[in-house]
Order: structure tokens, then sequence, then C-alpha cells
């Protein structure tokens, strides 16, 4: 199963943008979406892109979903999926 990631956005640059995700920093891609993504946007990211931008009413809405979803798991999916990005790609 895969699961994107809910992020801020912090920078946009040449059709990339570096996120926050529950604290970790990540450089992704813009090349998938239509809709313009901004400084201070909330996203989701998938595979090293953004999928779509959260419409700002349904932030704390889907915020609130995933850490259901998280606690629920037992182990943080999400953790274990950025860590192993980061083990990947030399970090850390």
């Amino acid at each position: 199963m895969c699961l994107g990631m809910p992020g801020r956005v912090l920078r946009v640059s040449d059709g990339s943008a570096v996120i926050d995700c529950w604290g970790v920093q990540r450089t992704v891609s813009l090349g998938k979406t239509v809709e313009a993504i901004a400084p201070g946007d909330h996203i989701i990211e998938h595979a090293g892109e953004v999928v779509r931008r959260i419409p700002d009413h349904e932030v704390l809405d889907v915020l609130g979903l995933y850490e259901v979803l998280l606690s629920e798991a037992g182990e943080d999916p999400i953790s274990v999926d950025v860590c192993a990005d980061l083990a990947r790609d030399g970090v850390g």
C-alpha cells in the first residue's frame, strides 16, 4: 500500500519545493501538479512528487486523519518511509 504524506511548503524554486513533513525537510518535484503551489501551502507528497494541494479549509481535517491512522498503525509508516528515503539518499 502506498500512502501520500502531507507536508507544508517552505520554499518553491524552478519546478521543485522544499517541504516540511513533521519536522523532516525534503525537496520534492512540482512536475505532476497542475495547481499553483506557494510557500505556506499544505500538500500531499508521494514518491518525491507533489500530488495535490490541500485546500485551506481541509488542512486540519487531513492532518487529524493522518494522526489517527498513524496512532492506530502502531508503527509510524510515514516515519519508516522517510527514514528509508533518507538512508537511500545517504543522509543520516
